[in-house]
């Protein structure tokens, strides 16, 4: 009988977990997609390349969608069963809620286990894939677009025009080129009445084909000028043919190695190891400051005057150094001061640069663990909170689920917020979001056992008519 109930109660909810997750996924997806989809698109990326970019970012959010399923699948499952009376029906039966949550419970905390594994070693990769791969097609150029009436500059060394092209765009019309490539500006140009175009050598070249034209060619030398040109040939042609290399078209992988000093890029392990790292260069600069400031006082004595004759007189300042000496002096002492404070200065932006830098380290460090354990802690208010509502499908525990996720998704900015401002540590400031809504959740996990009502009228109704009861005792008492 049990094996059966956790056997039903583990599949509902694998079912609702998976759906809710794929849905997040899909829409958190589509908004990072969107925020790079200028710098993608007419890149002539191939479905491969789409692919691949999906995937890594769809690994890359998975941390922050497991929570928010685990979450929303927790009150569809338990809402759905409270709805139906068949969690009143188990209950009667005599299992506790707590028996019956274990599975899901189980099944949580291993989720959370693995994601700390994920976070450590499969998040990091694919940081690495997605943001090189992304740098890549950002630096790809624009795919062959001759538009009529535009010049055209994609192809390096060359800017071209038509005005007019065929549906299929193999024929061109009243074409002008202008050859940049021998870096003599303007000086060399190519007009045609029309032209066909196609690819070569496995689309590495462009072939165009010219008909019915004419090149122009200014002959410059030092004697020469831009007005009055040395030489001008020109040549006529029935047709002629133009090879373009489309080298410049190619994605061209840039070495991972280049982006694995990023944080984002980087296991724990290694956070920890940049973190201590961090920790010696600002030490090693405090003891630099220390040293390098002694460079910019003057002494005036250099050896021991103790032992030097005491001689009784009054003498003032004044007597002691002429006034040219005391401007030198004063001078002297005031550049000094001037080089001091500027390096001081320099010394202490180093130190402010080194420190954010740790800070953003143990932001990515303890972030791992938090987004882990946050899986367990949303079930912990999902679970026990669909119990309570006794509501499934996608409507109530779906705006429900958002609320607190937003509520989760503040605490935790707040603190990321600190640590990243050195305000607090990263241990206590990343952990903010998490221990700011266990309470919550033991708190409806406590309220679900004794089958509160705390979100039906009637409870308020009962509670508030207490209150004013023990009120009026009060003051019948005082009175």
């Amino acid at each position: 009988m049990i094996k059966k109930l956790d056997l039903f109660i583990f599949k509902t909810f694998i079912v609702n977990f998976l759906m809710t997750v794929s849905v997040i996924t899909f829409i958190f997806l589509t908004q990072t997609i969107l925020s790079y989809l200028n710098e993608l698109l007419g890149k002539g990326l191939t479905i491969l390349d789409w692919i691949k970019i999906l995937s890594y970012f769809c690994l890359n959010l998975l941390p922050a969608t497991f929570p928010l399923g685990i979450l929303l699948a927790g009150l569809i499952t338990f809402g759905g069963l409270g709805e139906f009376n068949e969690l009143t029906v188990i209950k009667s039966s005599g299992i506790s809620l707590i028996r019956i949550i274990m599975p899901i419970f189980i099944f949580a905390a291993s989720l959370s286990i693995f994601m700390l594994w994920f976070n450590d070693r499969v998040i990091p990769y694919a940081n690495l894939k997605a943001y090189s791969l992304l740098y890549d097609l950002r630096q790809k150029k624009l795919s062959l677009n001759l538009k009529d009436g535009v010049f055209y500059q994609g192809i390096p060394g060359y800017s071209i025009r038509i005005s007019g092209k065929s549906p299929d765009g193999t024929m061109l019309k009243n074409i002008m080129i202008y050859d940049h490539s021998q870096g003599r500006g303007n000086t060399d140009v190519i007009l045609a009445d029309s032209a066909m175009m196609y690819m070569a050598m496995n689309n590495r070249y462009l072939v165009m084909e010219l008909f019915d034209g004419a090149s122009y060619n200014e002959q410059q030398s030092e004697t020469s000028n831009p007005i009055n040109p040395q030489q001008f040939i020109r040549n006529t042609f029935k047709k002629n043919k133009l090879v373009f290399s489309l080298a410049s078209f190619d994605l061209n992988r840039t070495k991972e190695e280049l982006f694995s000093g990023n944080r984002l890029m980087k296991n724990g392990e290694e956070l920890s190891k940049g973190i201590d790292s961090l920790s010696n260069d600002a030490k090693m600069i405090h003891q630099q400051a220390e040293l390098g400031s002694k460079a910019y006082y003057y002494y005036l004595f250099q050896n021991d005057t103790i032992k030097s004759p005491y001689k009784k007189g009054e003498v003032s300042l004044s007597v002691l150094i002429d006034k040219d000496k005391k401007a030198i002096a004063l001078s002297k002492a005031v550049q000094a001061a001037r080089s001091v404070k500027a390096y001081a200065e320099g010394q202490a932006e180093r130190l402010d640069q080194i420190e954010k830098e740790k800070n953003l380290y143990k932001v990515s460090k303890y972030e791992k663990y938090t987004q882990a354990w946050a899986c367990l802690v949303l079930f912990l208010i999902g679970a026990p909170l669909g119990a309570i509502i006794k509501k499934g499908g996608l409507g109530v525990p779906v705006l429900i689920s958002i609320c607190f996720f937003i509520l989760y998704y503040v605490f935790s900015m707040v603190g990321q917020k600190w640590t990243r401002e050195g305000i607090v540590e990263g241990y206590i400031g990343m952990w903010i979001g998490n221990v700011a809504m266990l309470p919550v959740g033991l708190f409806f996990l406590r309220q679900a056992k004794n089958d509160s009502r705390i979100f039906e009228s009637d409870f308020y109704f009962i509670f508030f008519d207490k209150i004013k009861k023990i009120v009026k005792r009060i003051f019948l008492r005082n009175k």
